[in-house]
């Protein structure tokens, strides 16, 4: 790999520092992060590089991939292509593993190609990217998948294809859910004997799969159908909410700040 890859540019220190960042902005900005009981990462996925497809319904992709990695997949090294364009407003993200591709090009898909074989050829590194290459709502199907997805199988034999279903729902509180869950992994032998459109096709069926069981969860409104990564805000904070926690403490009371306590989580 050259100087200029994303391998070489990224700074344990900085990723330690943006993942607090991270951390604080996902506890503030949501009720919590939520993977689903049925949805963590199997035993066999540590081993080997990984690919990781999601979908892709928000900006909160990101946050996503910086937390689920982290405490889902402790000492592997993530590596997340983004469009040129975006990344050029986020310059510092080049130190966490970020790397800019351009979209609609040959000399981007070639460029992309090139990255992502390399970052794959470490069995530590992981490659975390939106399947569809563009922002999609969870319900539209087919679930577009990239090209360069499709031929990451033949480029990295010895990674395996994880698909992770993403949904951001408003439950009960004034703030978002942050609910994910992992299909089983797909190996790349699997996938590279396929030609294109039936390899396209297995990855759309395997990620789609995924999808509908969260959300199938994510309907049930169900707190006990997910254990807790992050836990988040609850109620409406400000005056009023300040004011309900003093009033409880002064009558020697529980407080509690959730809307519907009878909702769980």
């Amino acid at each position: 790999m050259t100087q200029s890859g994303p391998a070489a540019l990224f700074s344990p220190a900085r990723f330690a520092f943006f993942r607090f960042i991270f951390l604080r902005h996902a506890q503030r900005r949501l009720r919590a992060v939520r993977l689903a009981n049925w949805g963590a990462p199997r035993p066999g996925e540590g081993e080997g590089p990984l690919v990781i497809y999601a979908n892709h319904p928000s900006w909160w992709d990101g946050v996503a991939f910086m937390i689920l990695s982290t405490e889902l997949l402790p000492g592997r090294r993530m590596f997340i292509p983004m469009e040129a364009e975006a990344l050029s407003r986020y310059g510092f993200m080049r130190r966490l593993g970020v790397f800019g591709i351009e979209q609609q090009s040959a000399r981007g898909a070639v460029a992309f190609l090139r990255t992502a074989q390399s970052v794959l050829a470490d069995p530590a590194h992981m490659l975390w990217m939106n399947a569809p290459g563009r922002f999609c709502d969870v319900r539209e199907r087919p679930v577009p998948i990239a090209p360069g997805l499709t031929r990451l199988a033949e480029l990295a034999p010895e990674a395996r294809f994880l698909p992770l279903a993403l949904e951001y729902p408003f439950w009960t509180e004034a703030l978002p859910e942050m609910l994910a869950g992992f299909g089983p992994s797909i190996p790349a032998a699997e996938l590279a004997v396929l030609d294109r459109e039936a390899r396209t096709n297995r990855l759309r069926t395997a990620l789609e799969a995924v999808m509908d069981r969260l959300a199938e969860d994510a309907i049930a409104r169900d707190p006990g159908r997910f254990r807790v990564v992050l836990e988040g805000r609850a109620g409406m904070g400000g005056i009023y909410q300040g004011w309900r926690q003093a009033r409880a403490a002064l009558r020697g009371e529980t407080f509690d700040p959730r809307h519907d306590p009878r909702a769980g989580g």
